[in-house]
């Protein structure tokens, strides 16, 4: 078994046991097994940092588009549904690939698709720094998100299968949520520099030489695996999850325009709830199922599968009304809108790595309380801004987001394995990761709806009233979260999970539950 030592340009200090250790390089194995237990933490160290550099560009597309919307809306003559489609599409293409893609990944070689969807990624970048109009820029996007669904799943499941000792998984996966977090928060702000020095295209370009980049890393330090049973691609199951989410965020998205109780937009949502039940009963009857309904039996599951949705509908509609918010009633920049919310940032930057040190000493209990209270504490702050609304109590409402948001993304990935066999582990992870997707697609497609059935709307001076349903139902969101993290984390709740996983895998053995 041959190794290669890599020297690769990270330093990483990692305290323990008040001892300070410092990797200056990360030795990868060529035939190395992500599960093996005898793993070096040097080598799991290195893993953890080449999947997380990897997804960095990926996470950052699902923000850093937000502060270039009034730009975009007006070099397009853009409708405030057309601006939420320029958003959704990304997200709700991720959310309905993502699950496929680890098949194929399993199937194909994660390697081999990992790069591939690195390059589909660049392709669609630079498609839609020259997009014409609106609607090539939203076919565009779509590519782009074809090519980030094959990223996610494959990092995280290495990384769960990886770090092997609970402790150190949910350590692992803080830096995860971490970095994950940062760039979606960082987004804004990096989006805002480009698009007022640049232009809006630019903000596409920053994609393709650090896409280039992760798929030489890839290619020269990532070794090619596959699953030793790869399952077969369920195709009538993922048309139906395609269906069920396309024609959900279509009615949300579309129903003002058609109005709420109309034929169309009734008929589109009895094709979601329609897709939804076929989506069930068809998983229950198929062998090799692309979401495996029995996996629904742990409370710990359900609940993370839940507060995915409702943690990143919080950010993701956050995001959208702050940043119209700022632009279009404030009068600011797309530069000094994205620095406004650097607060934001760098709460996350600070407690996402603490939320994954809790989790490990304490179990997910006490971040998801803490989330649960930030998201919906911040929404409830903003749910009378108005054009004279005062910087400190923006600056407030930031903070406490980026506090209760930092926590909140660690345990929910924690939460998804708990219990699970490690040959679930990324299964079980890439469900967490399309209800994160599902949830940033909702938050947008709900609050910009609410918005724009109520009189007056962003761009007619109306923010104040337009706005206010959409922070209540973030606002709610939040609230959520914590009802959810507290029985989640249950002595019913973590039973549940046992009992799911000896369902899973009859050989399971307690000692393997996180």
């Amino acid at each position: 078994m041959s190794n290669v030592t890599a020297p690769v340009g990270w330093l990483l200090t990692n305290r323990k046991n008040n001892g300070t250790y410092l990797f200056m390089s990360i030795e990868v194995n060529k035939s190395f097994s992500a599960s093996s237990a005898d793993t070096s933490r040097q080598r799991r160290i290195g893993v953890l940092l080449i999947c997380s550099m990897s997804v960095l560009v990926v996470s950052l597309d699902v923000t850093i588009v937000n502060v270039a919307l009034p730009s975009i809306g007006r070099d397009f003559h853009a409708s405030l549904s057309g601006l939420q489609w320029a958003v959704d599409a990304y997200t709700l293409v991720l959310a309905s690939f993502l699950m496929l893609s680890g098949s194929t990944a399993d199937r194909l070689g994660r390697r081999r698709t990992f790069v591939t969807g690195l390059g589909a990624f660049v392709a669609g970048s630079l498609l839609c720094s020259v997009a014409p109009n609106l609607t090539t820029l939203i076919v565009f996007r779509m590519l782009q998100a074809i090519g980030g669904s094959m990223l996610n799943p494959v990092a995280m499941s290495i990384i769960t299968n990886t770090f092997t000792d609970a402790k150190e998984r949910a350590q692992a996966i803080g830096v995860w949520a971490a970095v994950v977090g940062i760039s979606m928060a960082l987004g804004p702000v990096l989006g805002g520099l480009l698009v007022d020095t640049v232009g809006w295209r630019s903000i596409f370009w920053i994609n393709i030489p650090v896409g280039i980049l992760a798929a030489m890393l890839a290619l020269r330090f990532i070794p090619e695996s596959k699953a030793s049973h790869a399952r077969k691609v369920d195709v009538r199951g993922q048309t139906l999850v395609i269906a069920f989410l396309a024609s959900l965020t279509f009615g949300i998205i579309q129903a003002p325009s058609y109005g709420w109780t109309s034929v169309s937009t009734l008929s589109v949502f009895g094709a979601s709830l329609a897709s939804l039940v076929a989506i069930v009963l068809w998983e229950l009857r198929v062998d090799e199922p692309l979401i495996d309904i029995r996996f629904f039996r742990s409370l710990p599951f359900s609940a993370a599968t839940l507060i995915a949705i409702g943690a990143f509908a919080g950010l993701g509609g956050f995001l959208f009304l702050n940043t119209l918010y700022l632009q279009s009633v404030k009068g600011l920049s797309a530069l000094s809108a994205g620095f406004d919310t650097l607060p934001m940032a760098a709460m996350l930057f600070i407690f996402a790595p603490i939320s994954g040190r809790v989790v490990g000493q304490f179990g997910a209990r006490i971040p998801l309380v803490i989330g649960g209270v930030g998201i919906s504490g911040s929404a409830l702050m903003m749910t009378d801004v108005r054009p004279g609304t005062s910087f400190l109590w923006l600056f407030s409402s930031y903070v406490i987001f980026g506090i209760g948001f930092g926590f909140v993304n660690t345990p929910i990935t924690s939460a998804a394995v708990s219990g699970m066999p490690r040959a679930q582990a990324g299964v079980a992870s890439a469900i967490a990761s399309t209800s994160r997707q599902i949830g940033s697609t909702l938050g947008v497609a709900v609050v910009g709806a609410l918005a724009s059935t109520t009189t007056g709307g962003f761009f007619k001076g109306g923010f104040s009233q337009a706005s206010r349903g959409g922070w209540w139902v973030l606002s709610g969101c939040g609230l959520a979260v914590l009802i959810l993290g507290l029985l989640s984390t249950s002595q019913r709740a973590r039973r549940s999970a046992e009992t799911t996983a000896r369902l899973l895998n009859p050989e399971y053995l307690e000692g393997h539950t996180s």
